[in-house]
């Protein structure tokens, strides 16, 4: 592998992080992507980012370029896919997408807790409907360039829970020649009953139906895109050896620990800090890297894992890649310390992946 240099520090994003911070979250967020996405047609998205190094990662039969991922949620619908990997960005992960458009839960559904770098969402897989993604990601160039693009898949809030498999066939028939590896969230806390899926008889049904479908497009297509599954922080051993035993018994191709918490544990006095919903950065790192090690545990090495959730510094990565993880994924860290923690990330990373080796 080729080592990944460090990217310097900028003093841009601090100033625009201040000005976004004085905003609605949810105001901020689409204001931040469509500039991205204008700076990025200007040419002047590098003024945010420099290149990250080549240090390609060989995982689930892709090449990836670099270990560090844009993780799902920050471009649910695929409409900033070019900005987002002129960042630096190994592989960007778009979605969670659902057959149908929705609108998601009501408004405020974004909160920053910035005395502790978390934020708290509720937003309910609002997006667009697949139909649409798929426009976006026809149009964009990343993808025809050999691009990683994962595509997050999940269902409609409408759908039934014992009708669920159904929102998710629909999806991976529409998404599957698209997608570089397609990601099945069973882990929102925001959509009712979904994590539901997450037990024992209702996990077995869902991905023996999902690896059964999948087998008939890899042949309808000619080619094998993986699959992998995002799981909740909140879960205790038994149910991550059972998740590890399904992976492992429908030849997953990978699995992404983890996705945001309903604990509160640090935040609960903090303003902001009672709302309902999922809560990520740096509060859930403890959470999710120990539920990561556990599930690397019981995996023992057979199943690839993608970590994310509260990487905020080269540390936190490397952190991640000793408890087992392969690669890693970022989004409330970056909303956080902005473009320059990418590189910082992917070097840490890097050497943690070099060292586990030797």
């Amino acid at each position: 592998m080729l080592h990944c240099g460090k990217i310097a520090p900028t003093m841009l994003y601090p100033l625009i992080r201040k000005f976004f911070f004085s905003l609605d979250a949810e105001t901020a967020h689409g204001l931040g992507l469509n500039g991205m996405s204008f700076l990025h047609s200007a040419g002047f998205l590098g003024l945010l980012a420099k290149p990250v190094p080549a240090c390609p990662v060989d995982l689930m039969g892709i090449r990836f370029p670099n270990p560090v991922g844009l993780a799902a949620g920050l471009d649910k619908n695929g409409a900033h896919i070019d900005a987002l990997a002129r960042l630096g960005f190994g592989f960007i992960e778009i979605g969670t997408i659902t057959p149908r458009p929705q609108d998601g839960n009501p408004k405020p559904r974004i909160f920053r807790i910035p005395e502790a770098q978390g934020i708290i969402n509720r937003m309910g897989f609002n997006n667009a409907g697949v139909d649409a993604l798929l426009a976006n990601v026809r149009a964009a160039e990343f993808p025809k360039k050999g691009g990683i693009l994962g595509i997050n898949i999940g269902k409609n809030a409408m759908t039934p829970i014992e009708k669920a498999a159904d929102d998710y066939l629909i999806c991976l028939d529409k998404v599957y020649n698209e997608a570089t590896y397609i990601t099945v969230n069973i882990s929102s806390p925001n959509t009712k009953n979904l994590r539901e899926l997450q037990k024992d008889e209702a996990l077995d049904d869902l991905l023996c139906q999902l690896k059964a479908r999948h087998a008939q497009l890899t042949e309808k297509f000619g080619k094998y895109v993986p699959m992998t599954l995002k799981i909740a922080p909140d879960l205790d051993d038994a149910q991550i050896t059972a998740i590890a035993d399904a992976l492992r018994r429908h030849r997953f191709d990978g699995v992404i620990a983890t996705n945001t918490t309903l604990a509160r544990d640090g935040v609960e006095h903090l303003p902001n800090g009672s709302e309902t919903g999922g809560l990520s950065g740096a509060p859930v790192f403890a959470r999710s890297t120990a539920v990561l090690g556990k599930l690397s545990t019981a995996l023992a090495g057979e199943v690839p894992i993608i970590g994310v959730g509260g990487i905020l510094s080269g540390a936190d990565g490397a952190a991640k890649i000793a408890a087992g993880a392969d690669l890693v994924q970022l989004y409330s860290g970056f909303i956080y310390r902005g473009p320059e923690l990418i590189g910082e990330v992917a070097d840490a990373v890097n050497q943690a992946r070099r060292e586990k080796t030797v």
